[in-house]
């Protein structure tokens, strides 16, 4: 074997050992699914809960929504002319889509400098600081999915305004995360992780 090939095997593995699985779950409507096949979604959301309030059901819905629990989930690329790449429409990244901005301040306020929107305890952490935020704003319960997910979309200076009411598909998608939160709770009664 030559020294070249020998050196591009060895690189291959050790990226290959760096690297993070950024996968979907296999079955995103079934929440005992989801957190049998990662354990770690399900230790971060129990974590959050305590540390934060936010219930696990809320959190997993709302993530669902935001990136599909794709761990570095970005929105598309915009296109001008159909064809030239003009940037993505916002810089929200992660599990829980956060925006660099807002990130920035959970991770100077408590995330810590190590922290990332790629992981998901990092990301829940951040839903429950920005959720613990909103409750104690805007007075929107942590288990009220529909409201929480409406100020996290629009911002709270957005919500406060009432921005979302000029936005039906907004409010139709608010009204099924309320809707998954149910179902999502419910799945993990039955399987014993509520």
């Amino acid at each position: 074997m030559s020294r070249l090939f020998r050196a591009m095997v060895l690189l291959a593995l050790l990226a290959g050992c760096g690297s993070r699985d950024y996968q979907a779950p296999r079955e995103l409507d079934n929440a005992c699914s989801i957190v049998a096949e990662r354990p770690n979604y399900l230790r971060a959301f129990r974590a959050t809960e305590r540390k934060w309030g936010v219930p696990v059901n809320v959190q997993m819905a709302i993530i669902y929504q935001e990136s599909k629990f794709i761990g570095n989930a970005r929105p598309p690329h915009q296109y001008a002319l159909g064809v030239i790449p003009i940037g993505r429409q916002s810089s929200a990244y992660g599990y829980s889509q956060a925006l660099d901005g807002t990130w920035d301040e959970y991770v100077e306020d408590v995330g810590g400098r190590r922290s990332r929107r790629d992981d998901i305890r990092d990301a829940t952490d951040f839903m429950g600081w920005y959720m613990t935020q909103t409750r104690d704003q805007l007075g929107i319960p942590l288990s009220d999915t529909r409201n929480q997910y409406l100020a996290y979309h629009e911002g709270r200076t957005g919500y406060r305004r009432g921005s979302y009411n000029s936005k039906a598909w907004l409010v139709r998608i608010a009204g099924e995360l309320e809707s998954r939160a149910a179902l999502y709770q419910a799945q993990l009664v039955s399987c014993g992780r509520a």
